[in-house]
């Protein structure tokens, strides 16, 4: 077993008519489904947040989309998303996820976001992924999901940072496009040595 489907925040919230929609989020679902059965495993991500959450714009009193320094570095403030047990949280209706191996929920802490698989924002704080693909004997991770530019890019740095061998599938992912953020998440995935295909 050496390759992997790492499936990133296929969430209501993210797709169109939740909290933090992106756009097309929806159309990806059942090419990423169709995917699943090339892989040697599946797994799952799944933002979930505590209401209230350092990240929330309405924790800061804060307009959605502003900036904030955190003591872990810059942090975009977002509205309200994926609050743990609601139905924004919950993966695509559509999405299949009987054929994960694993599911993994990210950005529980209520102090600091966490955009990658692996590593809250703070860029130290694991959250057991790597161990866990480690002792599997997986060393190659094909990414898909939402966003592009946010938990897809920051989850494919970290893999490729962490010796795997990491591509993002770009036509099984769709963007928030925040500010240029897709072209900076895409330069900077091409030189932390990740394949975009």
């Amino acid at each position: 077993m050496t390759h992997a489907l790492l499936v990133i925040d296929v969430q209501n919230d993210f797709c169109p008519g939740g909290a933090l929609a992106v756009t097309g989020g929806d159309e990806i679902v059942l090419g990423i489904n169709a995917a699943m059965t090339d892989f040697d495993a599946v797994i799952l991500t799944q933002d979930w947040h505590p209401a209230g959450h350092s990240s929330f714009a309405s924790t800061h009193d804060a307009d959605p989309m502003s900036m904030m320094d955190m003591p872990y570095g810059p942090q975009v403030l977002w509205p309200d998303h994926c609050i743990q047990g609601s139905i924004g949280a919950q993966l695509h209706a559509d999405l299949t996820t009987d054929r994960a191996d694993l599911i993994i929920r990210k950005g529980y802490n209520p102090a600091i976001d966490s955009y990658s698989a692996f590593f809250e924002n703070d860029k130290t704080t694991p959250t057991g992924l790597e161990g866990y693909l480690r002792t599997r004997g997986i060393d190659t991770l094909t990414l898909v999901g939402l966003a592009t530019d946010f938990c897809v890019n920051y989850s494919a740095v970290d893999a490729a940072r962490l010796g795997f061998k990491t591509n993002v599938n770009m036509d099984l992912c769709r963007a928030i496009d925040f500010d240029g953020s897709l072209d900076a998440a895409k330069a900077g995935m091409h030189d932390a040595g990740v394949t975009l295909g």
